[in-house]
C-alpha cells in the first residue's frame, strides 16, 4: 500500500512538472527600444550628488531558451544599455575620484551602464488565458562613471562591476483569438545597504502567427532602479525609467 502511494505521489509530482514546461521547445528572439529618462547621483560616499541627465534612447535585446525536459529550467539572457549623459550646476557639494566639486560648480556627468540578465525559471502555469514564471537571475554590472567641471577641467571617474543575485518573475496574460496579450515582468532584490530592481509592463500583438515563426510588436514602460553602497568604491543612487517599444521572434 505505501508503495502504490509512494509511485502514484511521484507520478503526480512528474506529471505537474511536465505540465509547467512547454509541450515544444521554442526559442524567443527580441529587440526593444527605450526612451530612458534617467535621475539621480553618484559620489564616493553616500554624500551622492543629484545631477540633471538629458533623455537618451537606449537598447535591450534578449533570447530565451524553452523547453518540455522535466525539472531543467529555461533559460533567458537579456543585455541592457543605459547611458547618459548631462550638465548640471551642481546645489551641494560632493567628492568624487578623490576630487572635490564645489557648490553652484557647473560639471558634465557621463554615465555608461550595461547590465546582463543570467535567468533560470520554470513556467509554473503555461495557456492561453495566463502564464506564470518563477526563476532567478545573475545580473551583471558592467559600468563607468564620469565627471568634468566645466570651468577648471577637474575630472573624476570610477569603474565599476559585478554579479547581483535576484528574485525574478512574469506573468502574462493573453486575451485568445484576438492576437492581444499584456505581461508584467521584474526582478529584485534588497540586501544590507544595496536595493536594486527591474520591472517592465507592456501590451503585446502578435501579428504574425505561423509553424514557422510568430512575430509580435510591444510597447510597455520599464524602471531599473540602481541603489549602491561601496561598490568597488562606488555610491550611486539612480532610477533610469521610460517608454519602449519592441519586436519579438519565436521560432
Amino acid at each position: 500500500m505505501k508503495k502504490g502511494l509512494i509511485a502514484a505521489a511521484l507520478g503526480c509530482a512528474l506529471v505537474s512538472v511536465s505540465s509547467h514546461a512547454d509541450t515544444i521547445a521554442g526559442v524567443y528572439v527580441g529587440a526593444q527600444v527605450w526612451q530612458t529618462d534617467t535621475q539621480g547621483g553618484f559620489a564616493d560616499s553616500n554624500n551622492t550628488a543629484d545631477f540633471n541627465f538629458d533623455d537618451e534612447t537606449n537598447t535591450a535585446l534578449y533570447i530565451a531558451f524553452e523547453h518540455p525536459v522535466p525539472f531543467l529550467p529555461n533559460v533567458k539572457v537579456n543585455h541592457t544599455t543605459l547611458d547618459n549623459s548631462g550638465t548640471t550646476t551642481l546645489q551641494s557639494e560632493f567628492t568624487f575620484d578623490g576630487e572635490l566639486f564645489t557648490e553652484s560648480t557647473t560639471v558634465n556627468t557621463d554615465v555608461e551602464l550595461d547590465a546582463t540578465d543570467f535567468i533560470l525559471y520554470y513556467e509554473l502555469f503555461d495557456n492561453d488565458l495566463v502564464s506564470f514564471d518563477l526563476g532567478v537571475n545573475a545580473k551583471y554590472i558592467d559600468g563607468a562613471l564620469f565627471v568634468v567641471d566645466r570651468a577648471s577641467d577637474t575630472s573624476g571617474s570610477a569603474e565599476f562591476s559585478g554579479i547581483v543575485p535576484m528574485a525574478y518573475s512574469k506573468v502574462q496574460l493573453g486575451l485568445p483569438f484576438t492576437g492581444l496579450s499584456a505581461y508584467f515582468e521584474g526582478s529584485y532584490l534588497s540586501f544590507d545597504d544595496h536595493e536594486l530592481s527591474d520591472y517592465q509592463a507592456a501590451i503585446q500583438y502578435s501579428f504574425i502567427e505561423s509553424l514557422a515563426v510568430d512575430m509580435t510588436l510591444q510597447v510597455g514602460y520599464r524602471n531599473v532602479t540602481v541603489d549602491i553602497e561601496d561598490l568597488d568604491d562606488v555610491y550611486a543612487d539612480m532610477e533610469f525609467d521610460g517608454v519602449f517599444a519592441g519586436l519579438e521572434l519565436h521560432f
